[in-house]
C-alpha cells in the first residue's frame, strides 16, 4: 500500500515539474499566454488516460507554470482549474481513444476567454461590439486543438506502446 501512495505522488510531481518545463519553453517563444496560446504542456493533458496520478500533476503544474511566467491571480487559479476540469474529463473519457482528448479544450474555451476578457483587459472590438470572448475562445481553442488534440494524439499513441513499462497503476 505505501508503495502505491509514494508511486502516485513520484508521477503527479514529476508530470507537474514536465508542464512547467515545457510551458517555460512555450513562454520562451511567446506562446504561453495571451490571446494565442500553443502551449506544448497541454500535450500532457492526455496523461490522466494512464494514470490517475496526471490529475493532481497537471493541476500542479499548470499552477506552478501560471504563476512562474507571471500569471495574474486569476490566471493562476482559473487557469488551473480549467485544467483540472479537463484532467478530469481526460480521465472520464480515457477508453475512448479520440474523445478524451477534447475536455481540455472545452475547459480551456470556457474559461480562459473570460480570464483574458475581464483579467488581463484583452479587448476585441468590431463595429462597437465587443466580440473579445468569442474571439478567445476561438484563439484558445486553436491553440489547445493543436497541442491537446493532435499533439496529445500523438502522445498518447507513443505511450500506448510503453503504459505497462511506464505507468503501474
Amino acid at each position: 500500500m505505501r508503495n502505491k501512495k509514494v508511486l502516485f505522488i513520484v508521477q503527479a510531481a514529476l508530470i507537474a515539474a514536465i508542464y512547467v518545463a515545457l510551458t517555460y519553453l512555450s513562454s520562451i517563444a511567446g506562446l504561453a499566454s495571451g490571446t494565442i496560446q500553443v502551449r506544448i504542456s497541454e500535450a500532457l493533458c492526455i496523461l490522466p488516460v494512464f494514470t490517475t496520478a496526471a490529475i493532481p500533476g497537471l493541476w500542479l503544474g499548470c499552477f506552478l507554470a501560471n504563476m512562474l511566467t507571471g500569471g495574474i491571480p486569476v490566471d493562476v487559479v482559473c487557469g488551473s482549474i480549467a485544467t483540472l476540469i479537463g484532467a478530469f474529463g481526460t480521465y472520464a473519457l480515457r477508453k475512448h481513444k479520440f474523445a478524451c482528448t477534447w475536455p481540455p479544450v472545452i475547459a480551456n474555451m470556457v474559461i480562459v476567454p473570460f480570464v483574458l476578457r475581464y483579467g488581463y483587459g484583452f479587448i476585441t472590438e468590431y463595429k462597437g461590439v465587443d466580440w473579445s470572448i468569442p474571439f478567445n475562445a476561438l484563439t484558445v481553442g486553436i491553440g489547445e486543438v493543436i497541442t491537446c488534440v493532435i499533439l496529445g494524439s500523438v502522445l498518447l499513441r507513443v505511450l500506448n506502446k510503453y503504459r505497462n513499462v511506464i505507468f503501474h497503476e
